[in-house]
């Protein structure tokens, strides 16, 4: 019986699917007696079924060989596309973190949306993005893993835009969808072109056609750059990074997925990919390079905002920059588990702040002050959920950031220097947060805000509690590093500068002597990352611009050239045609002088020739 759930696991994306298509008689309302909210407790179930299915088959093949399944999916020519699916542990521990939090996000949304009338389309979206993630993590096959990615961006456009009857809603998702399309074309240039040459999509047989290629180090370059555009965009790297933090319009619930396993689907097919991007080393670079800027730069812009979940989402950017490092160094064993240890911290953080939201009625940073007396259960969640997020000891970002520095301690020193500055940051940055929310005295939009419903508390408990679990998980599959072989100095420097900027964040923020906001000695400094390092304005100088000025040349072009050739071609018919009328009078003379001076005039023509 286990056996032949860990054979049949494809099933899973299909519970998704199904709960999406029992949701759509509450979508328009076809059934009106009961209100929307069966619909979302339909999808619970199946997401629920989907949990037991994948723990069930985790159990069944854990430590066992990976077995692959291919299902033909188009043979025409000479052309072969196959659905290859593997089934591993590493995939099935991905589809168990997928649905479980996808459970524990849709119970979230109960209490959350408790009043929306919108919860067919919200869960029937939800359960698009679990059908999308979890065929992705199965997916053997780099074709039908951007089918899915194509998928997953619709979702994310249509999520954003669950209330789209705010204008900022539409703003925000539409930027989401257009940003990610300019990532997702490239990737396709990339997807396409890579088959002639490896002359297949598999992953396995990828990496086997990496090994042994011989292709020109253009030609490799020029592939892998491609391939790493579709990732950047998902994972909201630089330049391709404003949507996230407009996608925060969106419904919290969706937050706690988008911010944690959507973004990272990208990554993953980074990850899947990476024996070929290995081929280029200035691929490897600019992986290493993007992955650095947007940590560092993400880091300051997220210090410098007042919204929270805008300052949540920069925090998002900052770790998706160390997993491009993390590959782009070829560690693809701890970029995973990076994956692992940040979705369940970030969860816990957007689920922390999310309930604070909803009561308090703002997202503004500088209206909030003194919810620990009167929301002490999210403030306790909120720092486990920090604590896991930054290289605090004994919790699970501690083990991964700290395996990674010490790859990167002998060979690229510097990379660990940004690492431990990162850390420094992303540490000042969640104490402000907790501070500016939790601490000091209550304020007028912060009097009246109690602990949120049960749907709210429960899963924000559960996921403390699975967070406080990592190292313990870890530790039982053999995933941390023998104390003996430990680079002290490296899980020291974590350590430190946790310490370091959760301090001087406390200090600032919660001594009521030093005034608030707290002011740069420079104007243009201060709004140089308020304002995300002006990358809208040079959107706006660049790429706004150059499409601006081809756009009024090729207007200019339709204008005066097409539309004046044919303007003159029909005028020289029109002033042809009432000439000629006046020549077809029925009398035999205007004909005779017509053909007489089209007959001089043609003999003109040729002894012209002559002449000249």
């Amino acid at each position: 019986m286990i056996e032949a759930l860990s054979q049949t696991i494809w099933l899973v994306p299909l519970y998704a699917l199904t709960g999406a298509i029992l949701a759509i008689p509450w979508s328009p309302g076809i059934i009106r007696e009961t209100g929307p909210r069966p619909s979302g407790y339909v999808n619970l179930l199946m997401t629920f079924i989907a949990l037991i299915h994948s723990l069930v088959a985790l159990v069944d093949t854990w430590a066992k060989p990976t077995t692959y399944l291919s299902f033909s999916w188009l043979n025409a020519a000479d052309l072969n596309i196959t659905f290859d699916i593997e089934i591993s542990t590493i995939t099935i521990v991905a589809l168990v973190l997928i649905t479980g939090l996808n459970l524990l996000a849709q119970i979230y949304a109960v209490g959350y949306m408790e009043m929306d009338w919108g919860w067919a389309r919200f869960y029937s979206l939800i359960a698009l993005f679990e059908a999308g993630m979890t065929t992705l993590v199965l997916c053997n096959s780099l074709f039908f893993s951007y089918v899915v990615l194509e998928i997953l961006t619709l979702g994310t456009y249509l999520l954003i835009g669950l209330w789209f009857n705010q204008s900022l809603v539409v703003t925000g998702a539409r930027d989401a969808f257009l940003t990610k399309r300019v990532g997702d074309l490239i990737l396709l240039m990339g997807v396409v072109a890579l088959l002639p040459l490896a002359g297949t999509w598999n992953y396995n047989e990828l990496a086997t056609w990496a090994e042994t290629t011989d292709i020109s180090s253009t030609t490799a370059t020029l592939l892998c750059l491609a391939l790493i555009a579709g990732p950047l965009g998902k994972c909201a790297q630089f330049p391709l990074h404003l949507w996230l933090d407009e996608a925060m319009e969106g419904p919290m619930p969706a937050t706690i997925l988008r911010n944690t396993i959507v973004v990272s689907t990208g990554a993953w097919v980074l990850i899947k990919i990476q024996p070929v991007l290995a081929l280029s080393d200035v691929a490897s670079t600019f992986m290493v390079v993007v992955g650095a800027t947007t940590a560092i730069g993400a880091s300051l812009i997220a210090i410098a905002q007042i919204d929270i979940k805008r300052s949540l989402s920069y925090s998002v950017s900052a770790y998706m920059g160390l997993v491009f490092i993390a590959v782009g160094t070829q560690q693809d064993a701890t970029a995973l588990k990076l994956l692992l240890t940040y979705a369940i911290a970030m969860a816990l953080l957007v689920m922390s702040v999310g309930g604070v939201v909803l009561n308090t009625i703002t997202q503004d940073l500088t209206q909030y002050g003194g919810l620990w007396s009167r929301r002490p259960i999210s403030g306790i969640c909120y720092l486990v959920g920090a604590a896991s997020l930054i290289g605090f000891p004994p919790l699970g970002c501690f083990w991964t950031l700290t395996e990674m520095a010490d790859h990167l301690w002998s060979r690229y020193p510097l990379l660990v220097v940004i690492m431990l500055l990162v850390n420094w940051l992303t540490a000042f940055s969640l104490t402000r947060e907790f501070s500016l929310i939790f601490g000091g005295k209550p304020k007028q939009m912060t009097v009246r805000s109690p602990e949120g419903l049960w749907a709210l508390v429960l899963p924000m408990m559960f996921t403390m509690g699975l967070a406080l679990h990592v190292p313990i998980l870890l530790y039982g599959w053999k995933l941390l590093p023998v104390w003996q072989v430990l680079n002290l100095t490296v899980a020291g420097s974590f350590t430190i500068t946790s310490l370091i900027g959760a301090g001087i964040a406390a200090y600032i923020y919660l001594n009521e002597d030093i005034p608030k906001p707290i002011q740069l000695p420079y104007k243009w400094l201060q709004n140089f990352f308020a304002y995300d390092l002006y990358t809208a304005e040079f959107y706006r100088v660049t790429i706004v611009f150059i499409v601006g000025l081809i756009s009024r040349v090729i207007y200019w072009f339709d204008r005066y050239l097409v539309d004046g050739v044919i303007n003159l071609v029909g005028l020289a018919t029109i002033f042809g045609g009432e000439t000629l009328k006046y020549n077809a009078s029925g009398q035999t003379q205007f004909y005779f002088l017509s053909i007489f001076l089209g007959v001089i005039l043609f003999v003109g023509m040729i002894f012209s020739n002559f002449i000249f």
